[in-house]
């Protein structure tokens, strides 16, 4: 608990206490601890009545009785009769003069105004809680810009941390110059732009980069989430803009970085508040700071998203985010470099090639490359290692692409078996056709919800794709099944996951890049999706109904043809398939040069690839 809470609770406690003392009266007499309060006609009725023993009397003012069984009784005397003595005396009481106590000044004080002290206190700690001294979201700074300053000397980070985005980094090293040689600029009466947008996937490493321009630039960094300007208070998000880049203006030159930009700087119109909505007003505030009366000078804005599409065009229009900066997954080249970034940070064994890993890891975002290696250093800290290896990447790799190995999964000897046919037949039907990416390794140990696993190992990363390699992909993928078929004589659900790709293939061959023989270049529906409440309720069909059907003949009658294909390279290389599923069944996992050995000449292969 804080420690302000904690002094909260005992301010109550003890104001709880003053409270009882001043409802009980303040009293401070000696005696009985049970002593009841008469009025004095009352008393002096209980003393004529013969139950009082003894009496005592505190101060001037103050009497009291006590009876046989030790009740007390007590009352004031009044002024007007101050015979009570001799009417004590009459009974033949006996009666005892105590003196009135009292208490020191300061304690006297405290009781009196102790209260009050406490009540003022509390209200000037709640104040300023409230005010933003207690921490960040007080009441009275709601309003106040959330983002975290960084000075340049807390900045580690450099453009020399940044790897496989180099065409971004181009863009932005001219930023880095600006800042800190602006005359350089300004001579040829150039102007630089005032926001950059960077937009890519999710972990391709777009915050990295703005803190590497800051880093390089040594200027003040100042971070802040598009989520952070909006609250549940209507005005709040836009003074937050205005008071951000009022401290921006005041420590110019810097860079104020606007992560997720989306949240915020989404097209107008399109919410359910209709013109008052809180997002739009931010929005509307975000637009006039950066493009104004006032102007930004020094000020340079770097916005990440990766939905670019959704912000409004008034933001992306030059004089706001005047460069689009656009941050790609990395290339074979750029995982390589990446890799080689953060293994530094690990004990790696010499001669580790990283080429491998990085050509075996297509569609990685930098961050998934980090989670490669920190997952490598895992295990081989798992397994009491000092140095890590090739092998423990390839590990680490295969449970990123497809979760922890399930070695306590029991399976029968039949679907072991069942397994071993099918991954060798996609592996068999990748050697023996051409255009196809070499294969890396073969494996039938379960991870994820996969029971097996043909990886395949490409030279370069490709960007087109012809119709021969397509087909050829299909082929491969039906090579699973047409294995289970030609031995078993039966199909399992384990191919589920290949038709469903070989028919997102067969369709796109079709609709979309016009590689059917029957219908030629055409695109059969476009991209135009339909959105309710921002979600995507699919495409409208732009083609009739005879087409549609001319469209599935040719899909069943192309997935078929494939199919047929792959059965006739399995049969007609039977007793490979088969010494492949051997190896399988006693080593799990066998290397894709040990199956281009088994073709021999009838390898179509380029020069095989080993792990």
């Amino acid at each position: 608990m804080k420690r302000e809470n904690v002094l909260i609770i005992l301010s109550m406690l003890v104001l709880a206490f003053f409270l009882a003392k001043m409802f009980d009266g303040g009293n401070l007499s000696t005696g009985s601890q049970r002593t009841q309060e008469l009025i004095y006609s009352d008393f002096k009725a209980l003393v004529a009545s013969g139950d009082v023993v003894n009496a005592q009397i505190v101060g001037d003012s103050l009497i009291e009785g006590f009876t046989q069984d030790g009740m007390g009784y007590r009352t004031y005397i009044p002024a007007e009769d101050p015979s009570v003595i001799d009417y004590l005396r009459l009974y033949q009481i006996p009666i005892n003069y105590v003196p009135e106590k009292s208490l020191p000044w300061y304690l006297s004080i405290l009781i009196n105004w102790g209260p009050f002290l406490l009540i003022f206190g509390i209200w000037m700690v709640l104040m300023r809680r409230m005010q933003g001294g207690g921490g960040a979201g007080g009441l009275f700074s709601i309003g106040r810009s959330r983002a975290k300053k960084m000075e340049p000397s807390e900045m580690k980070v450099t453009f020399d941390d940044v790897a496989g985005v180099e065409e971004a980094k181009d863009d932005l090293k001219e930023t880095v110059d600006f800042l800190k040689d602006p005359a350089k600029f300004r001579k040829l009466g150039g102007r630089i732009p005032k926001g950059m947008l960077m937009s890519g996937s999710p972990g391709t490493g777009k915050t990295l980069l703005a803190k590497a321009v800051a880093g390089e630039a040594e200027v003040p960094f100042y971070s802040m989430s598009g989520s952070d300007f909006v609250e549940m208070f209507v005005g709040v998000g836009a003074s937050r803009v205005r008071d951000m880049f009022e401290q921006g203006r005041q420590n110019a030159p810097c860079i104020i970085f606007i992560d997720e930009i989306d949240a915020v700087g989404g097209s107008r119109g399109t919410g359910m508040g209709g013109g008052n909505d809180e997002r739009e007003q931010t929005l509307n505030q975000l637009l006039v700071e950066m493009d104004g009366f006032d102007g930004m000078e020094g000020i340079i804005v770097i916005a990440a998203t990766n939905r670019p599409d959704v912000l409004d065009p008034a933001l992306l229009r030059p004089g706001r985010f005047d460069r689009h900066v656009s941050i790609p997954l990395p290339d074979v080249k750029g995982r390589e470099e990446i890799l080689h970034i953060h293994a530094k940070k690990v004990q790696m064994a010499e001669g580790v090639d990283m080429s491998i890993i990085a050509r075996g890891t297509p569609g990685f975002s930098g961050a998934d490359l980090k989670n490669l290696i920190n997952e490598a250093a895992l295990g081989g800290a798992r397994n009491n290692k000092t140095e890590l290896k090739l092998a423990d990447f390839e590990w680490a790799r295969d449970k990123v692409m497809m979760g922890t190995e399930r070695r306590s999964m029991v399976m029968s000897e039949k679907e072991k078996r069942n397994t071993a046919y099918h991954e060798a037949g996609h592996a068999l039907v990748s050697a023996l056709l051409p255009k196809t990416d070499p294969i890396h390794k073969v494996t039938i140990v379960p991870r994820g919800r996969s029971l097996g696993l043909t990886a395949f190992l490409p030279k370069n990363d490709s960007h087109s794709y012809d119709i021969d390699f397509l087909s050829n992909r299909i082929t491969i993928a039906m090579g699973g099944r047409a294995a289970e078929k030609i031995i078993f004589d039966e199909v399992t659900t384990g191919a589920s996951n290949d038709i469903q790709q070989a028919t997102d293939t067969i369709r796109n061959m079709i609709c979309t890049w016009g590689m059917s023989k029957s219908f030629g270049p055409i695109v059969f529906g476009s991209d135009n999706q339909h959105y309710v409440l921002g979600r995507s309720i699919g495409k409208g069909r732009e083609f009739s109904e005879k087409t549609a059907t001319e469209i599935d003949e040719e899909m069943r009658a192309t997935i078929k043809f494939h199919d047929e294909k792959a059965k006739k390279l399995l049969r007609d290389n039977i007793d490979v398939l088969h010494k492949i599923v051997e190896v399988l069944m006693k080593e799990e996992t066998i290397e894709g040069s040990y199956i281009m050995d088994l073709l021999g000449p009838k390898k179509s292969k380029v020069e095989p690839v080993g792990g």
